[in-house]
């Protein structure tokens, strides 16, 4: 390229200086410059690169000018980046970038460019390329020693974590998340790695009060101090903190690092043997420790209640006065699995208590060992199964009524089937009509499940099974208030079911006209009492009746009053049906009837 073009491409020309009465020579300046400068036109051809320039990338002008910038760039993203930039007519500046050297090598450089536009159209940009190689590799040798620094901190087996000069937490090795019983998050949590925080007597300890906090807002190191943190899991542990500033050359304050030396091992041991104690002593279950030779050492209150002894009568006798006769062969397995160091878990049995009565417990049992590992006794948790034994038992007769219960609805479900079966015109006819009667069956079964199986009344069971074919307002309904069993509820419903469904196909509700009549008494005395119910449909469509020996009529007149032990009549008029069932209150009302 020509002098004067490379004039004309960036603008440069000998021109007075503001006034000084000198010349100023800009392509000198670009030319000689000690910063690496070139020109890239839109399409990202180099146009121009001054010395600097080829030195940096050691190309001669004739093999550098005239290439596209991309191939001198090992990162296609990056310069495609930068290009893309450029063009919207954003400034670049220091943006870390590589490039490829003639021999070979590459360059960690920083790019700063800008556009230049005529007309908003973008004809070339201007690049200076600043040489960055020595100082990233000085940057990837402190990453190096940076890594070696931690690789050291988290092969060490205290906890160990640093903060910025504001508590934020900049790193913590494994024993500190291990201790901690939680990760941190880097650049997010603050003062200390714990959960929670409490003082020695107890109180919650904020975070920013604690003592790294107190070391990084007053400068100085804070030694001799103790605290207690909890974990997520809710366990505690004591601690001594170590928080010392890390200062800069210039003695500024760049951050903290604090160790945390578990105290529970060591000198805090006692103190957390009396809340061990503490938490024994309130514990509800029985807590007993003895020796090898069965004899009690430690009784809890949780043991008082359970067996009736105070510690003052149990200490120092053997364990087995708390076994039944009959049971006295379980000690000596117990203690012989014991001495294996064996844990016993959740063995049930049944204990003796002071007043000769038994009490079934479920027992855990476990090793309890010396400070040199020697096993010298168990400690066993006894648990008082009794409500929970109760509890089986309600269950398993819960499960025998709900047995009871299945079967009788099968009963009636294969009684329907059976007897659709014989009278259906067609298979599409069966299957309707047994579906229409199972899920009349299923409207019963509903009712009782929200009532708890303890019964349903009288209306709400009629409401039920007429709701489906609508127009209940033609429908009155009075008597008095009679709670069904769920025996009751169940044929008593398919009864009420084939009702409407022959009113909806042929009488009252399945035209204008008419109404229907339900009425139910309760008459006698004593275990004679007699409960009574008449439907009645009067004024409506000229009867075609239910049908001789149809199921509706097998189920009116034959097995729903006989499931209730009562009798029942069907009686056809000119435009209506009556039905009335008479039966004893005993079999028909819950309160007094046994379900069955």
């Amino acid at each position: 390229m020509s002098e004067l073009s490379l004039g004309n491409v960036i603008a440069f020309d000998n021109f007075d200086n503001s006034g000084t009465g000198q010349d100023f020579d800009y392509r000198d300046f670009f030319e000689n410059g000690a910063v690496a400068l070139h020109l890239v036109s839109a399409e990202g051809v180099i146009l121009h690169a001054n010395k600097a320039e080829l030195d940096l990338v050691g190309y001669p002008a004739e093999d550098y000018v005239g290439r596209h910038i991309a191939e001198f760039h090992p990162d296609p993203d990056v310069i495609e980046d930068i290009l893309d930039r450029l063009t919207r007519g954003e400034k670049i500046a220091r943006y870390p970038a590589r490039l490829r050297a003639f021999d070979g090598s590459i360059k960690h450089v920083e790019i700063t460019s800008s556009g230049h536009f005529v007309d908003g159209k973008l004809i070339n940009t201007r690049c200076f390329t600043v040489d960055v190689t020595d100082l990233e590799r000085t940057r990837s040798e402190l990453r190096r020693k940076d890594s070696t620094y931690h690789q050291i901190l988290d092969a060490l087996p205290v906890a160990i974590y640093t903060t910025d000069p504001h508590g934020t937490i900049t790193y913590y090795n494994r024993a500190a998340a291990a201790l901690a019983g939680r990760d941190p998050e880097v650049g997010k949590d603050k003062w200390c790695v714990t959960f929670k925080l409490f003082t020695p007597d107890g109180k919650e300890l904020p975070h920013d009060e604690c003592p790294m906090a107190i070391a990084l807002k007053e400068n100085r190191p804070v030694y001799d101090q103790q605290a207690i943190a909890q974990r997520p899991d809710g366990s505690l542990f004591p601690f001594r903190p170590y928080p010392t500033p890390i200062r800069d050359e210039t003695g500024d304050l760049v951050g903290a690092v604090n160790m945390l030396l578990d105290l529970t091992d060591s000198q805090r041991a006692e103190e957390v043997r009396h809340h061990l104690s503490a938490i024994v002593e309130s514990s509800f279950d029985a807590i007993v420790s003895k020796d090898l030779n069965t004899n009690i050492t430690s009784w809890n209150h949780g043991a008082e209640r359970l067996f009736g002894y105070t510690a003052e009568e149990a200490i120092g006798r053997s364990v087995t006065m708390l076994i039944p006769d009959d049971h006295q062969d379980e000690e000596p397995r117990i203690l012989e699995r014991i001495r294996r160091g064996e844990r016993v878990e959740s063995y049930e049995t049944v204990r003796q208590r002071k007043d000769g009565s038994q009490v079934p417990v479920s027992l855990t049992i476990s090793p309890v060992r010396n400070a040199v590992g020697q096993i010298i006794g168990a400690s066993k948790i006894a648990r008082d199964i009794s409500t929970a034994r109760e509890s089986e038992y309600r269950i398993r007769m819960l499960m025998r009524e709900v047995n009871h219960r299945v079967k009788n609805q099968y009963s009636v479900i294969l009684s329907m089937i059976r007897e659709t079966n014989k009278r259906a015109e067609n298979p599409a006819a069966f299957e309707r009509q047994v579906r229409e009667r199972i899920m009349a069956l299923s409207r019963s079964h509903d009712l009782l499940v929200m009532g708890d199986w303890k019964g349903v009344t009288v209306f709400e069971l009629l409401l039920s099974q007429v709701k489906p074919f609508g127009d209940e307002g033609r429908i009155s309904l009075s008597g008095p208030a009679v709670i069904l069993s769920p025996n009751a509820v169940q044929y008593l419903g398919i009864a009420f079911h084939e009702l409407a469904t022959n009113s909806a196909k042929y009488g009252v509700l399945s035209g204008n006209q008419g109404a229907i009549s339900v009425r139910w008494d309760v008459s006698g005395s004593g275990t004679q009492r007699v409960f009574q119910l008449t439907w009645a449909e009067t004024d409506g469509p000229k009867v075609q009746t239910i049908g001789q020996g149809g199921f509706g009529t097998v189920v009116l007149k034959r097995v729903a009053p006989e499931a209730v032990g009562g009798k029942g009549s069907l009686d056809y008029g000119d435009h209506g049906i009556v039905w009335t069932l008479e039966a004893p209150l005993i079999s028909v009302e819950a309160s007094i009837a046994a379900e069955t």
